[in-house]
């Protein structure tokens, strides 16, 4: 891999491994793997993928959390979704060193599907790790950093927004805002790094150096995005921030976006 995160032909590489989880996570890992195998088995599960700053290497114990995709030979059902949340629920409280679990639940189906290769299929190829079962990377295409896999990617910014701002009116504590923060700092900062990335001609997905990328192409926004993906890694409580990215920040991205990559293909 080279410093823009392709391989020597020119396409993007898969950015995590098992090798790279950090020692303080490796038991979290472990039990997710057991767990996971015990609940669901090989009956309703294809496979399972780490995703995010653990299996990236990057993750901080005590701030970073846990992220899952777990591919099923059918489509979700509430029951999977009620397991995955008692999974979620059980590693969050057993492993003081994470903070939260999200578990993804998509059939293979629509992860291998025409109209998911450059978001969900790409997802599964270059930014999650196998855990468990057959890897569907193998099915899958070689990904480079272009226009329509960064439309298809995050495309959608102003789709999200309203449903951001009707979440921030809800929020009733610290704890809820900075959840949210959390959500909308790493959607913001991602969003900003596709809409360079085929001109930067490379990959990342570490929130800080994105951020960097994107503010050498619009240095009046830098400082905002600077904010996003502090949003992202240790969100602020202040109504004003969460503010910011959502009423400006956040709609001048979508409509920069269109201008530049077009409109995300719609979904069925």
């Amino acid at each position: 891999m080279n410093g823009r995160g392709l391989d020597r032909d020119g396409t993007i590489a898969r950015e995590g491994a098992l090798e790279r989880v950090p020692a303080a996570f490796v038991p979290v890992v472990d039990a997710a793997r057991a767990h996971i195998a015990e609940t669901f088995g090989s009956a309703r599960l294809h496979s399972a993928y780490l995703y995010g700053s653990i299996p990236r290497g990057t993750a901080t114990p005590g701030v970073s959390d846990l992220d899952l995709q777990l591919a099923l030979h059918e489509e979700p059902t509430e029951a999977d979704r009620a397991d995955a949340k008692a999974i979620e629920a059980g590693l969050d409280h057993a492993f003081p060193q994470i903070d939260g679990v999200g578990i993804l639940l998509t059939s293979t189906r629509v992860l291998l599907s025409d109209l998911e290769r450059h978001d969900g299929g790409f997802f599964i190829a270059c930014l999650c790790t196998p855990l468990l079962g057959p890897d569907l990377a193998e099915q899958l295409p070689r990904y480079r950093p272009t226009g329509i896999l960064a439309r298809e990617t995050n495309g959608d910014l102003a789709l999200v927004l309203p449903r951001w701002r009707a979440k921030a009116v809800e929020v009733a504590t610290d704890a809820d805002r900075q959840t949210l923060g959390r959500l909308v700092g790493r959607r913001i900062v991602r969003t900003g790094f596709t809409l360079i990335m085929p001109r930067w001609g490379g990959w990342t997905s570490d929130l800080d150096k994105s951020a960097e990328l994107f503010g050498r192409y619009y240095p009046e926004r830098a400082e905002q995005m600077r904010i996003a993906a502090s949003m992202g890694r240790a969100p602020s409580p202040d109504p004003a921030v969460l503010e910011m990215l959502i009423d400006d920040l956040g709609p001048w991205l979508a409509a920069e976006y269109t201008a530049v990559h077009g409109e995300k293909a719609p979904r069925p």
